[in-house]
Protein backbone atom coordinates (compact mmCIF):
# COMPACT_ATOMS: atom_id res chain seq x y z
CA UNK A 1 0.00 0.00 0.00
CA UNK A 2 1.46 3.36 -0.99
CA UNK A 3 1.52 6.26 1.39
CA UNK A 4 -0.81 9.15 0.55
CA UNK A 5 0.54 12.65 0.09
CA UNK A 6 -0.88 15.41 2.35
CA UNK A 7 -3.47 16.59 -0.18
CA UNK A 8 -4.71 13.02 -0.59
CA UNK A 9 -4.90 12.65 3.21
CA UNK A 10 -7.10 15.77 3.35
CA UNK A 11 -9.26 14.46 0.49
CA UNK A 12 -9.63 11.20 2.42
CA UNK A 13 -10.61 12.97 5.66
CA UNK A 14 -13.27 14.96 3.79
CA UNK A 15 -14.57 11.81 2.07
CA UNK A 16 -14.79 9.96 5.40
CA UNK A 17 -16.82 12.81 6.92
CA UNK A 18 -19.97 12.16 4.91
CA UNK A 19 -22.05 14.85 6.56
CA UNK A 20 -22.04 18.63 6.86
CA UNK A 21 -18.59 18.62 8.49
CA UNK A 22 -16.87 17.16 5.43
CA UNK A 23 -18.71 19.59 3.18
CA UNK A 24 -17.72 22.50 5.44
CA UNK A 25 -14.05 21.48 5.64
CA UNK A 26 -13.99 21.16 1.86
CA UNK A 27 -15.45 24.67 1.51
CA UNK A 28 -12.96 26.11 4.04
CA UNK A 29 -10.09 24.41 2.22
CA UNK A 30 -11.17 26.00 -1.04
CA UNK A 31 -11.41 29.45 0.59
CA UNK A 32 -7.96 29.08 2.19
CA UNK A 33 -6.31 27.94 -1.04
CA UNK A 34 -7.90 30.79 -3.02
CA UNK A 35 -5.97 33.31 -0.92
CA UNK A 36 -2.56 32.21 -2.15
CA UNK A 37 -1.85 29.49 -4.72
CA UNK A 38 1.56 28.91 -3.11
CA UNK A 39 0.12 27.68 0.19
CA UNK A 40 1.34 24.20 1.02
CA UNK A 41 -0.97 21.49 2.31
CA UNK A 42 0.47 19.31 5.03
CA UNK A 43 -0.81 16.46 7.19
CA UNK A 44 0.43 16.87 10.77
CA UNK A 45 -0.45 16.69 14.43
CA UNK A 46 -1.73 13.11 14.34
CA UNK A 47 -4.10 13.64 11.44
CA UNK A 48 -4.96 17.26 10.81
CA UNK A 49 -4.92 19.27 7.61
CA UNK A 50 -2.37 22.09 7.83
CA UNK A 51 -1.92 24.98 5.45
CA UNK A 52 1.39 26.78 5.53
CA UNK A 53 3.60 29.34 3.90
CA UNK A 54 6.74 30.45 5.73
CA UNK A 55 5.24 28.64 8.73
CA UNK A 56 1.82 27.32 9.69
CA UNK A 57 -1.08 29.51 8.60
CA UNK A 58 -3.90 27.42 10.02
CA UNK A 59 -4.90 23.92 11.01
CA UNK A 60 -8.26 22.26 10.33
CA UNK A 61 -9.99 19.91 12.74
CA UNK A 62 -13.29 18.06 12.54
CA UNK A 63 -15.16 17.52 15.80
CA UNK A 64 -18.56 16.02 16.60
CA UNK A 65 -20.44 19.33 16.52
CA UNK A 66 -18.08 21.74 14.73
CA UNK A 67 -15.25 22.26 12.30
CA UNK A 68 -12.41 24.25 13.76
CA UNK A 69 -9.71 26.37 12.16
CA UNK A 70 -6.75 27.00 14.42
CA UNK A 71 -4.46 29.96 13.81
CA UNK A 72 -1.20 29.45 15.77
CA UNK A 73 -0.32 33.16 15.49
CA UNK A 74 -3.93 34.25 15.86
CA UNK A 75 -3.42 36.50 18.86
CA UNK A 76 -1.36 38.85 16.67
CA UNK A 77 -3.90 38.96 13.84
CA UNK A 78 -6.59 41.59 13.38
CA UNK A 79 -10.08 40.13 13.74
CA UNK A 80 -12.40 42.96 12.68
CA UNK A 81 -15.35 40.63 12.08
CA UNK A 82 -14.93 38.88 15.44
CA UNK A 83 -14.57 35.39 13.99
CA UNK A 84 -12.27 34.02 16.68
CA UNK A 85 -13.81 32.14 19.58
CA UNK A 86 -14.09 34.79 22.34
CA UNK A 87 -13.83 32.16 25.11
CA UNK A 88 -10.22 31.34 24.28
CA UNK A 89 -7.86 34.05 25.42
CA UNK A 90 -4.57 32.25 24.90
CA UNK A 91 -1.38 34.20 24.43
CA UNK A 92 -0.78 33.01 20.86
CA UNK A 93 -3.34 30.69 19.34
CA UNK A 94 -6.88 31.61 18.25
CA UNK A 95 -9.69 29.37 17.03
CA UNK A 96 -12.68 29.62 14.70
CA UNK A 97 -15.39 27.23 15.80
CA UNK A 98 -17.81 26.78 12.93
CA UNK A 99 -21.05 24.92 13.58
CA UNK A 100 -23.46 23.38 11.09
CA UNK A 101 -25.84 26.31 10.87
CA UNK A 102 -23.10 28.96 10.65
CA UNK A 103 -23.07 31.53 7.89
CA UNK A 104 -19.58 31.34 6.38
CA UNK A 105 -18.11 34.78 5.87
CA UNK A 106 -15.76 33.91 3.04
CA UNK A 107 -14.19 37.38 2.77
CA UNK A 108 -13.57 37.50 6.54
CA UNK A 109 -11.84 34.11 6.51
CA UNK A 110 -9.72 35.21 3.55
CA UNK A 111 -8.75 38.35 5.47
CA UNK A 112 -7.55 36.23 8.41
CA UNK A 113 -5.58 33.89 6.13
CA UNK A 114 -3.92 36.87 4.39
CA UNK A 115 -3.05 38.37 7.78
CA UNK A 116 -1.53 35.06 8.91
CA UNK A 117 0.56 34.87 5.72
CA UNK A 118 1.76 38.45 6.26
CA UNK A 119 2.55 37.67 9.90
CA UNK A 120 4.67 34.65 8.92
CA UNK A 121 6.49 36.58 6.20
CA UNK A 122 7.26 39.45 8.60
CA UNK A 123 8.89 36.95 11.00
CA UNK A 124 11.35 35.80 8.32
Amino acid sequence: MSKMNPSQEIDNLIAQSQDWRGVLLSKLRKIILQVDPELAEDWKYKGSPVWSKDGVICIGNIYKNKVQLVFPGGATLPDPDKLFNPELGGKKWRFLDIKEEADIKESSIKTLVRAAINYNQAKK
